[in-house]
């Protein structure tokens, strides 16, 4: 066992940064294919479909602010844009993830492994076929959880003035925080940790992940660097279970 980790809790810019470094390690990249590929096929054609609506979606948007913000227009215009690129990116990642949940868990349990030299359940093929009811009702709870929030976040864009300045930077703010939630879910979730009680590990270093969760948000709005994101994502957030919440919470050791 080579470990890539440390015992201290650093920063959600550092485990983002890991995150890149992991998914290359010797008999893990092997783990890393299928949720690569699933990313690829539907970040790489909903990004294609999005970018071809920007042209008219972003004159539209803009039709709606204020007389009195007129003069602000050169300055909203990229709101407008990265706002769209923020919404449709977490709503596209979100739809990802739900297809390679049972991989990403696969990929998180394989990579922890490797990180601490613990023996993970021999699951295999078999195994995680058994698990994905288990696995979709927890992505069913997180998409609960997100749903109500996000509408309330969606109605302020269409308040003229608001819309165009506070909301997109509360639906950033409030996507940092649930792919955050997202992605540590899935080392939570192989130790069968409840989501209430993962959400409240996760508030007790909340900078951490929101550092953490803000730069995968941001990356998720990048063409081509988006296509490789949720794997980068869940090892980078697996080493912060290592460091972070793994000795309190871990059901194998």
């Amino acid at each position: 066992m080579v470990s890539t980790s440390t015992t201290t809790p650093r920063s959600g810019i550092s485990y983002f940064s890991q995150g890149w470094k992991l998914v290359t390690l010797p008999g893990i990249r092997r783990f890393v294919i299928l949720p690569l590929l699933i990313n690829i096929l539907l970040m790489g054609g909903a990004f294609w479909w999005l970018f071809t609506q920007l042209e008219s979606w972003v004159p539209s948007i803009m039709s709606h602010v204020p007389d009195w913000l007129q003069w602000l227009s050169y300055l909203l215009w990229p709101i407008v844009v990265l706002s769209v690129l923020l919404v449709f990116g977490y709503f596209f990642s979100t739809i990802a993830n739900w297809i390679a949940a049972p991989f990403n868990g696969l990929l998180a349990e394989q990579l922890e492994a490797r990180l601490t030299g613990a023996t993970p359940p021999d699951t295999g093929v078999l195994g995680i076929m058994k698990d994905v009811p288990r696995i979709m009702k927890r992505e069913w709870q997180k998409f609960a959880w997100y749903l109500p929030r996000a509408i309330v976040l969606l109605i302020l864009y269409f308040i003229p003035g608001i819309g165009q300045t506070v909301a997109p930077v509360l639906w950033f703010l409030f996507s940092a925080w649930m792919l955050a939630i997202q992605y540590c879910d899935y080392p939570f979730d192989n130790h069968k940790v409840p989501f209430k009680e993962m959400r409240t590990a996760l508030r007790t270093q909340k900078v951490t992940n929101m550092q953490f969760g803000a730069l995968t948000s941001l990356f998720t709005m990048i063409p081509v660097l988006n296509l490789f994101i949720m794997p980068v994502a869940v090892c980078g957030a697996t080493a912060m279970w290592v460091d972070c919440y793994r000795a309190k919470h871990a059901l194998w050791k």
